[in-house]
C-alpha cells in the first residue's frame, strides 16, 4: 500500500503497479498531464516525519498544480479524501475544474467526475474526495479521511477553527495527513500552524514558476508594485507584518545583490535556543566590505541539541572563512562558548549580552537597511519574514533569525564611523 511517509522510489514502483490495469497508452496519458513531474518546490517533502505540508506560495507560483498532483498521487491508492476551500464555489472552480486542478491533473485515463448533489469527485477506482466549504466547520464533523487538500487557508473565514475540525477527520489508514496550500497572510492561525511540530514548510515566490505563466505577468506587476508590502505578500510569499515593524518590505526588496569577491571581515551570529525542542538555532553569516554589509547565508535550524547546533556554526564558519563566531550568551552564559570551542571552531568565539529589548537592538540595523547598506547575496524568505514582524509583537515564536542578523550586523557595522546610533532621551 502507498503510504503518505513513502520515500520517493516507493511511491514510483506502488504508482506503477496502481496503473498496471490501465492500457499502456492511458498510463502514458495520466502521467504526461504533471502527475510525475513538478518543480521541486511542488514536490511533497523528502522527510517522512511530518504530519501536514504547508506551501507558502506568492500568486501564480504553482500552490494548485502542487496540491492537486498531491491529491491525485492520494487518490489512486486512497479512498476517502477531503478539499475544503474557503467556498464551494473555490473548490469546485479552483481545485476541481481550473487549469491545474484534481480534472487536469488526472488527465483523461483517470478523469473524475463531479456529483454534484453529494458534492464529491468520484475516480473511476473508486477513490472519493468530498467538497467542503470553510464558511461551515460543522460540516465536518462526522466524516473521515485518508488524507486532505487546504487551499488558500488564509483566506478561510475561521482559518483555526476549520482546520481543527478537518485534523479530526483525519483518521484513516496507517498514515493520514495534510496539504495547505495558500498565499501567507500575517494571520495568527497561520503562524500557529508554522510554529506546530511536524509541519514541513515550503515556499517558493511567483518567480519560481515563471516559465508558466504570461510573458509579461511578473514584469508589470513587479514595475506597479515592486519593493511594497503588496508584492511581498503576494509576489514573493512571504508573511508581511501590517504596522509596527521595524524592516519594510520596500528595503528589503531593493536589498539583493551579488557576494562581492573579497570581505573586510566575516562573521557568523548564533541565536541559541533555551531547549532543543523548543525555538529555532539562529545562524546567520554576514560580511562586511567597507560600508556595506552583506547576508551571506541563513544556516537556522531547529530540533538541534547544543552539540548539533554548535556544529552547524562551525561548519558555516569555515565554508565562509568567518573571522568570529558571536554567540548571544543571554540564554546559556559560558556552557554557549563552551559547545562552540567543542566544535573545533576555525575562529574566535566572542559571547556577546543582551542589555536592551530586541526592538532597541534592532532599530539601528534597521537603520542600516533604510540607508541600503545591507544586501542579501541570495533569497531569505523565513529571515525576512522575521525581520518583518520584528516590533509587532504578533509573530507567534522567537525570531531567532533574526536576532542573529541582528548581532552579526551590529558586530560589523555599528562600530564603523558612520554607521548610526542611537542614545536615549
Amino acid at each position: 500500500m502507498l503510504t503518505l511517509s513513502s520515500s520517493s522510489a516507493e511511491r514510483e514502483a506502488i504508482l506503477i503497479e496502481a496503473l498496471a490495469p490501465l492500457s499502456h497508452e492511458d498510463r502514458r496519458a495520466l502521467l504526461s498531464v504533471g502527475l510525475a513531474k513538478a518543480a521541486l518546490h511542488q514536490q511533497q517533502p523528502e522527510h517522512t516525519d511530518w504530519s501536514a505540508w504547508l506551501m507558502l506560495g506568492g500568486r501564480g507560483a504553482g500552490k494548485t498544480f502542487a496540491g492537486a498532483r498531491w491529491m491525485v498521487w492520494q487518490a489512486l491508492t486512497h479512498s476517502n479524501l477531503a478539499l475544503v476551500g474557503a467556498t464551494l464555489h473555490d473548490v469546485r472552480e479552483v481545485m476541481i475544474d481550473g487549469p491545474s486542478g484534481l480534472r487536469a491533473m488526472s488527465g483523461p485515463a483517470f478523469q473524475p467526475r463531479w456529483e454534484t448533489s453529494r458534492k464529491r469527485l468520484v475516480w473511476p477506482n473508486g477513490a472519493v474526495a468530498y467538497a467542503f466549504s470553510a464558511e461551515d466547520p460543522d460540516s465536518l464533523r462526522g466524516p473521515q479521511f485518508h488524507a486532505a487538500w487546504a487551499d488558500e487557508f488564509c483566506a478561510w473565514p475561521k482559518p483555526a477553527e476549520t482546520l481543527a475540525m478537518l485534523r479530526f477527520g483525519l483518521r484513516l489508514g496507517e498514515d493520514p495527513r495534510l496539504v495547505v496550500t495558500t498565499t501567507p497572510r500575517p494571520i495568527r492561525a497561520l503562524k500557529t500552524l508554522i510554529a506546530e511540530p511536524g509541519v514541513a514548510v515550503t515556499r517558493a515566490g511567483t518567480a519560481a514558476n515563471a516559465e508558466n505563466l504570461a510573458p509579461a505577468f511578473l514584469s508589470t506587476l513587479h514595475a506597479l508594485y515592486g519593493g511594497t508590502r503588496l508584492a511581498a505578500q503576494e509576489l514573493d510569499g512571504v508573511i508581511v507584518e501590517d504596522e509596527g515593524g521595524l524592516f519594510r518590505a520596500e528595503d528589503l526588496a531593493r536589498c539583493r545583490g551579488a557576494v562581492p569577491a573579497r570581505f573586510d571581515r566575516v562573521v557568523v551570529a548564533v541565536d541559541p535556543p533555551a531547549t532543543a525542542t523548543g525555538d529555532a538555532c539562529g545562524i546567520v553569516v554576514v560580511g562586511r566590505l567597507g560600508d556595506r554589509a552583506f547576508v551571506l547565508a541563513d544556516r537556522s535550524a531547529k530540533g538541534l541539541s547544543p552539540n548539533g547546533w554548535a556544529r552547524q556554526a562551525v561548519d558555516a564558519a569555515r565554508a565562509f572563512d568567518a573571522q568570529a563566531l558571536v554567540a548571544e550568551a543571554n540564554q546559556g552564559g559560558e556552557m554557549v562558548r563552551a559547545v562552540l570551542v567543542q566544535a573545533d571552531p576555525p575562529c574566535a568565539v566572542k559571547l556577546v549580552r543582551a542589555s536592551v529589548g530586541k526592538r532597541a537592538r534592532a532599530e539601528p540595523v534597521a537603520a542600516l537597511y533604510e540607508q541600503g547598506r545591507v544586501v542579501h547575496c541570495g533569497a531569505f524568505p523565513a529571515l525576512e519574514e522575521e525581520l518583518m514582524a520584528l516590533g509587532t509583537g504578533d509573530l507567534g515564536h522567537s525570531p531567532d533569525r533574526a536576532d542573529a542578523l541582528v548581532w552579526a550586523v551590529s558586530e560589523l557595522m555599528l562600530g564603523v564611523a558612520g554607521a548610526p546610533r542611537l542614545r536615549a532621551l
